[in-house]
C-alpha cells in the first residue's frame, strides 16, 4: 500500500507542476499580471531604466523628464537597440492644455554627398555600416525640445543617472550581452568600436559589469553645457573630424543645422478609439490605413488566432506597404497625400481588392490626387504621458564609434533608394524614411494608451495587433503585449526593393497548426522564426488609475507608485 502510495503521490505533484504553469485568471499567454499604480508609471525594455524613470517622478520630475533619463540610461545599458548616436521620435499627452504634440527628432543626410556619388563609386544602394550611411544623430536635440517644453528639473539631474551608472558600471543582461556578441564581428573592424565596447577584447557576459567612462563624460558634457555642445561644440568637432578621417561626408555644418520638428500627430478612429501615428518621414501611418482597412470585417467573431483573421491582416499590410514604398519620405521634399491615404474612403477602394480565400503575391500601391529599437512610456501624477521610441538602426548602427565620446553613430541613411524620382531618394540634408515609430490611444478626447513596440517593418503590424487585441478580442494591456504575433515579410521596401512571390509569414509559437495550414490552403508562404517580434511597452489611464505592461520577449519592466 505504501508502493502505491509513493507512486499515486508522484504522478500527482507532476501533474500539479504542469497545472501550476497555468494562470488562475487571464489568457494563458500572459506572462503576468498588469501593473497597477496611482501617482505614477514607467515601461521601459530595460528594468534599471524603469527604476531611473520612477526616481525621477519621485522627485517632482514631469513624464517628460524621466522619459528622458530612462532614454540615456537605455542609452549606456542597451546599446544594441538606441543611443544618443541615432534620432528620437516622441508623442505627448499635456495634461495642461489636453492635447497631443508630436515630435520627430530625425536627423537629416550630409550636405556635401550628393546620389552621383555613389553611382560615380558603383554602388546599386546604400552601405548598410561605415560612414557613408550615417546621418545626423537628432537624439539629444530631441531631448532638449522635450525638455524645453514639458521639462520640470533640470538636465543635470536627469542625465545623472547615466552618468552615474556609466562610471560605476552595471551587470549586463542576457539579451543584451547575446545582441552585443552577435554585433561584434562585424562592427569590431569600425575604429573606436572596440576600445569602447570591446574591454579586454571581447564583449561583455551576462552579469559582467560594463563600464563606459567616455559616455559619462560625454553625457556630464551635455547636462552642463546643454544641446550646443553636441552639434556646435567639441563633441560635433569630434565627430565631424572622425567621420573626415574615415572617409565620411557628416561634416560639422552638417551637425551645427540640425533642428528637431514639431509636428501635429495624425489619427483614424477605429471602433470609437482615436488611435494616433506620427506623419512620414516614419511609418506610422501605415498602421492607420491597416486599421481602416480592417474595420469592416468583424474580426471579433473571426476569433484570435484564427487563419480568417490573420489572411485579413496579412492582406491588409500587403496593401498599406505598397503605398508606403511609394510615398512615404521626408515631407520637405515631396508632397505626401496623408490625408487621403489615412482615409476612410481611400480604405474602402483598397479593401476591394483582398480575396479572402487566396493570398496576393503582389499589390500595385495606390493611385491617389497627389532591426532593432527601444520604445519606453512614463505618466506622471499630474496626467501627462509620453510615448518615445528611439534607435541607431541594424541594433548597434553603423559601427562609427568617434573617438572617445562612447557611443556609436547610426545609419539610418541606409534606408534611402538610389532610384532617381522616387519620393524617398537620396538627396543631400533629407531625413530618410524611418521605421520607429511611437503610438498613442485616445477615447472621446481624453488619453488611454501610450503604446509602442519595436523591429523595423513589424512595427506598424505590431501596433494593428496590439489594437486589435485590445478593442477587438478584449484582451487587457499585458494580454495584448504578450499574446502570439506574426510578422509578414517581403512586401516593397522604401530603398525600392519590391515584394517577392507574396512574400512570407513569420509565425510565433502559439499559432495553431490548424491555423498555419489553413493560411497555407490560401496560398501564403510559412515561416517559424524567433523575431523580430519584441520589445513592447503600454501605460493605460482609466478612471484615475495607471495601468502598465511589458511583455516577456525583452528585458522590460513596467512598474509605478
Amino acid at each position: 500500500m505504501k508502493i502505491i502510495n509513493l507512486i499515486l503521490s508522484f504522478f500527482v505533484l507532476n501533474a500539479l507542476s504542469t497545472i501550476g504553469q497555468d494562470r488562475i485568471t487571464g489568457e494563458l499567454f500572459s506572462s503576468r499580471s498588469e501593473v497597477i499604480a496611482k501617482h505614477g508609471m514607467a515601461a521601459t525594455s530595460h528594468p534599471l531604466a524603469t527604476q531611473v524613470a520612477l526616481d525621477i517622478l519621485k522627485n517632482g520630475g514631469s513624464a517628460v523628464d524621466a522619459a528622458i533619463a530612462a532614454n540615456a540610461v537605455l542609452g549606456l545599458m542597451e546599446p544594441t537597440g538606441n543611443g544618443i548616436g541615432g534620432d528620437l521620435f516622441a508623442i505627448v499627452w499635456d495634461a495642461k492644455t489636453k492635447k497631443l504634440y508630436g515630435l520627430n527628432a530625425s536627423g537629416r543626410s550630409p550636405k556635401s554627398l550628393t546620389i552621383d556619388y555613389f553611382k560615380e563609386n558603383g554602388y546599386s544602394k546604400i552601405p548598410a555600416y561605415g560612414p557613408l550611411p550615417v546621418s545626423v544623430p537628432g537624439c539629444v536635440d530631441g531631448w532638449f525640445e522635450l525638455h524645453r517644453k514639458f521639462g520640470k528639473l533640470d538636465m543635470e539631474t536627469v542625465l545623472q543617472p547615466a552618468i552615474d551608472y556609466a562610471n560605476e558600471g552595471f551587470p549586463v543582461t542576457e539579451l543584451v550581452a547575446y545582441y552585443m556578441n552577435l554585433s561584434a564581428p562585424g562592427l569590431s573592424k569600425y575604429p573606436g568600436f572596440k576600445e569602447t565596447y570591446m574591454p579586454g577584447g571581447r564583449t561583455p557576459a551576462k552579469g559582467e559589469i560594463f563600464r563606459n567612462p567616455d559616455l559619462a563624460n560625454t553625457l556630464q558634457k551635455i547636462a552642463r553645457e546643454g544641446r550646443d555642445v553636441f552639434y556646435e561644440g567639441e563633441i560635433a568637432v569630434t565627430i565631424a573630424n572622425y567621420i573626415k578621417e574615415n572617409g565620411g561626408f557628416l561634416s560639422y555644418e552638417d551637425l551645427k543645422n540640425h533642428t528637431s520638428e514639431w509636428v501635429k500627430p495624425v489619427s483614424t478612429n477605429y471602433r470609437g478609439y482615436d488611435v494616433w501615428e506620427l506623419p512620414p518621414n516614419g511609418q506610422g501611418i501605415a498602421a492607420l490605413q491597416m486599421l481602416n482597412i480592417i474595420e469592416a470585417y468583424d474580426i471579433k467573431e473571426m476569433g484570435f488566432g484564427s487563419a480568417e483573421y490573420l489572411h485579413l491582416l496579412v492582406e491588409a499590410k500587403k496593401l498599406a506597404f505598397e503605398d508606403r514604398a511609394k510615398f512615404y519620405a521626408d515631407p520637405d521634399f515631396n508632397d505626401i497625400p496623408v490625408e487621403e491615404l489615412i482615409s476612410k474612403e481611400y480604405a474602402e477602394k483598397r479593401r476591394k481588392l483582398i480575396n479572402p480565400d487566396k493570398a496576393a503575391r503582389s499589390y500595385d500601391p495606390g493611385e491617389l490626387s497627389n532591426g532593432e529599437t527601444i520604445y519606453l512610456t512614463v505618466a506622471d501624477e499630474e496626467g501627462n504621458m509620453v510615448s518615445l521610441i528611439q534607435s541607431n538602426y541594424r541594433g548597434m548602427g553603423s559601427g562609427m564609434t568617434p573617438d572617445g565620446l562612447g557611443f556609436i553613430l547610426q545609419d539610418r541613411g541606409e534606408l534611402f533608394t538610389l532610384e532617381e524620382g522616387h519620393f524617398n531618394s537620396y538627396a543631400p540634408n533629407k531625413r530618410p524614411f524611418h521605421t520607429i515609430i511611437p503610438a498613442f490611444i485616445t477615447k472621446d478626447g481624453e488619453p488611454f494608451i501610450s503604446f509602442g513596440l519595436m523591429g523595423g517593418a513589424m512595427q506598424p503590424q505590431g501596433h494593428v495587433q496590439i489594437v486589435v487585441n485590445l478593442i477587438d478580442f478584449e484582451m487587457n494591456l499585458q494580454e495584448a503585449g504578450d499574446a502570439p504575433r506574426i510578422n509578414h515579410t517581403g512586401s516593397s521596401q522604401p530603398t525600392g526593393e519590391s515584394m517577392i512571390d507574396g512574400g512570407y509569414i513569420q509565425v510565433e509559437s502559439g499559432i495553431s497548426y490548424e491555423t498555419i495550414r489553413e493560411l497555407m490552403y490560401k496560398r501564403h508562404n510559412i515561416k517559424f522564426a524567433l523575431g523580430p517580434y519584441g520589445g513592447y511597452q503600454a501605460i493605460m489611464k482609466k478612471d484615475g488609475i495607471y495601468y502598465g505592461a511589458s511583455e516577456s520577449r525583452k528585458d522590460g519592466q513596467a512598474a509605478g507608485y
